[in-house]
């Protein structure tokens, strides 16, 4: 009996043996792999962003966020005024103040105004709404006039400003008008709104007509010349007869005179 049950452990030690080789010979459960993981992409960067530098004022931008100045916005951008204002605000210490026309401001020139410039003068008109140095409102109260412009100074673009207690009028000789709001502003930027567009004398003034083309002188007709006669010689002729008839008429009279005085 006892020789039995010694067989019997034998024989589960043996199946006890096996089923550990066996179990560690079956290959493992691979872990189940995490799916990849998906980077977001940045957007692509719109040609404004792109020439934008870190950190610098996007000028467009505000104005697209101010909204009513799509007409200045175009201007900004077809005469690549845009990426002047980028350069100055980046190179600047001194600042820059924009005046910036309404749509309106636009709509109350004379219908095709605008596209009867040439790309300078368009250039120029931008410019005379730039004032290379920040202007608080304060600081309106002070300046001197003319005010220099992007577009140059002188007597064919000349800028005034005039600070009142609760306006501020500009005149360009051609337009007067006055700040009718703050877009923006920091201690770099100052972006007014107007409510009419600065016109330039040097583009808008009437020009000085050129003179007239001096007529031409006629020549005046030469006269035929007539042909010169030639008379015949005409034969002397004797007056000594005559001549002495005349004075023997005069002697006579004489006498005649002298007689009848001594009659008397």
């Amino acid at each position: 009996m006892k020789k039995q049950y010694s067989i019997s452990s034998f024989s589960v030690f043996i199946l006890f043996l096996h089923c550990s080789n066996t179990f560690a010979q079956s290959p493992a459960a691979a872990p189940a792999q995490a799916p990849p993981a998906v980077v977001a992409q940045p957007p692509a960067a719109t040609p404004t962003q792109a020439a934008a530098p870190n950190g610098i004022t996007n000028v467009t931008r505000i104005l697209e966020k101010a909204g009513h100045f799509t007409i200045f916005i175009r201007l900004l951008r077809s005469t690549q005024e845009e990426n002047h204002l980028f350069s100055a605000l980046n190179d600047s210490s001194s600042g820059l103040t924009i005046f910036a026309p309404t749509d309106s401001a636009f709509s109350e020139l004379k219908s095709g105004t605008l596209n009867t410039l040439s790309d300078g003068d368009k250039s120029e008109l931008v410019k005379f709404h730039v004032v290379p140095t920040f202007l608080s409102t304060s600081q309106f109260q002070t300046v001197s006039n003319p005010l220099g412009t992007w577009a140059g100074t002188g007597s064919r673009l000349p800028l005034n400003v005039t600070s009142y207690p609760n306006s501020v009028n500009i005149t360009t000789g051609l337009t007067n008008t006055s700040l009718s709001g703050t877009v923006y502003t920091d201690n770099q930027l100052a972006i007014y709104k107007i409510e009419k567009v600065l016109l330039p004398k040097d583009v808008f003034g009437s020009k000085a007509p050129a003179p007239a083309p001096a007529a031409p002188v006629r020549e005046k007709p030469t006269k035929a010349v007539p042909e010169a006669t030639v008379e015949s010689p005409v034969s002397p002729v004797d007056i000594s007869s005559a001549l002495m008839f005349t004075h023997n008429n005069v002697v006579g009279s004489v006498g005649m005179v002298a007689a009848a005085m001594f009659a008397l």
